[in-house]
């Protein structure tokens, strides 16, 4: 009976297992995959390469590795990338975003008082909150006083916009009422072109010029989707004050914007925004490596972070999980605040913290992205590597800026 129970538990740990492993490592030049715990990495390579064979590799070499717990029992089969390593900058200076929509987000519904009572030709025409409407009757709309202007112009006749859903398009026939209060022509229902904030500045490379930023998009307030970029900027932002988080009530970075530009925004991605910047950014760290995620170990770590002004302190944390699991990519680890100071000044971890670089043994491993609402002392941070692909490929997609 115990032995039964034993393989099943074993059966179930494989499973789990299965599902929480990712399907591809990448290992830096001269080094090869390793990783610590219960499971262990066997068999190197199509010819079962040696350890000494594998990272011999070249950058832009592949193999295939084999995962066993215990070194024993066989999880999966991984493909290993080797790439070349890369230094960056790591950050933890606050930035002011500012943003332009690429078409505009519908936010909410709002009824209009028309003769015959109570309607809403939004809901009539089967929009919902969250549609981004790109077009109407073939005109690129990209400001809410657009929308209103060819709304009002129309004169109550039928209008084809063109709708951007879950990354689907379509067209809905879409028909105007007035309002008899205000007399005039409405579409019931509310929509944004832009948005504002302040963030924290995670890394810059300086070979491509490209940064990486607060390690998940810019969401909509209201509706939660991730608003589609079409311009954007960031700009010096300082920090005036701090209002700690307590448990169910989390704390933020209040600041501003200052004058000036620091670069372009380009891309409002699930692990971050990215663009260029104008100059080196100051660091009181110097350039570092960027750690892959099977070199990030639970235990202590230390973020860089503002709460007063613009130039960033050390904060010592503790990494106490890391998950390899690449379906919630901004959710890489669990950290936790022992730093008094952090603690006293704001609770732990506060809104406008995201981005944070996240430092351990001498590498870049992360960033802060998001706190526990319920205990502000631990939140969760993504995997510098996720970011740093992320920045390549914006990399790849535009020319260094001039020097």
């Amino acid at each position: 009976m115990a032995l039964a129970f034993s393989c099943v538990l074993l059966w179930c740990a494989i499973l789990i297992l299965q599902r929480q492993m990712p399907e591809r490592f990448s290992v830096v030049e001269g080094t090869s995959l390793s990783l610590d715990g219960a499971m262990a990495v066997s068999g190197h390579g199509t010819a079962d390469q040696s350890d000494r064979e594998v990272s011999a590799m070249e950058a832009g070499s592949s193999y295939t590795a084999s995962l066993k717990l215990l070194g024993v029992f066989p999880v999966k089969e991984v493909t290993v990338s080797v790439v070349e390593p890369i230094e960056v900058i790591p950050c933890g200076t606050p930035f002011g975003i500012k943003m332009f929509t690429d078409g505009v987000l519908v936010v909410g519904m709002s009824d209009v008082d028309t003769a015959t009572g109570a309607y809403n030709p939004a809901k009539a025409a089967g929009m919902k909150p969250g549609d981004v409407i790109v077009t109407i009757d073939g005109e690129a709309v990209n400001s809410t006083e657009m929308v209103a202007q060819l709304v009002e112009e129309s004169q109550g006749k039928t209008l084809t916009f063109h709708i951007r859903r879950d990354n689907i398009s379509f067209d809905v026939k879409f028909t105007p009422a007035k309002s008899v209060n205000e007399n005039r022509w409405k579409a019931g229902m509310w929509v944004r072109d832009s948005s504002a904030g302040i963030g924290t500045l995670t890394f810059y490379d300086p070979d491509s010029g490209v940064f990486g930023g607060l390690g998940h998009a810019v969401c909509d307030v209201d509706t939660g989707e991730v608003l589609p970029l079409s311009a954007g900027q960031i700009v010096p932002a300082r920090i005036y004050s701090v209002v700690k988080g307590l448990s169910g009530d989390p704390g933020e970075l209040r600041g501003g914007f200052e004058s000036g530009e620091l670069g372009n925004l380009t891309v409002n991605g699930e692990t971050g925004i990215y663009g260029s910047l104008e100059d080196t950014p100051a660091s009181i760290c110097g350039s570092m490596p960027v750690a892959m995620k099977q070199q990030v170990k639970t235990g202590k770590a230390q973020i860089l972070t503002t709460l007063d002004g613009v130039e960033p302190q050390y904060y010592d944390i503790e990494i106490k999980q890391v998950r390899y699991n690449d379906s919630s990519p901004t959710r890489n680890m669990v950290i936790q605040v022992t730093d008094e100071r952090l603690l006293s000044e704001a609770g732990g971890i506060v809104q406008g913290m995201s981005g944070s670089p996240i430092l351990q043994d001498g590498k870049l491993v992360g960033a802060v992205t998001h706190v526990f609402v319920n205990d502000p002392t631990q939140g969760f941070a993504i995997f510098a590597e996720n970011m740093l692909k992320t920045a390549n490929s914006v990399a790849d997609n535009q020319q260094k800026p001039a020097a």
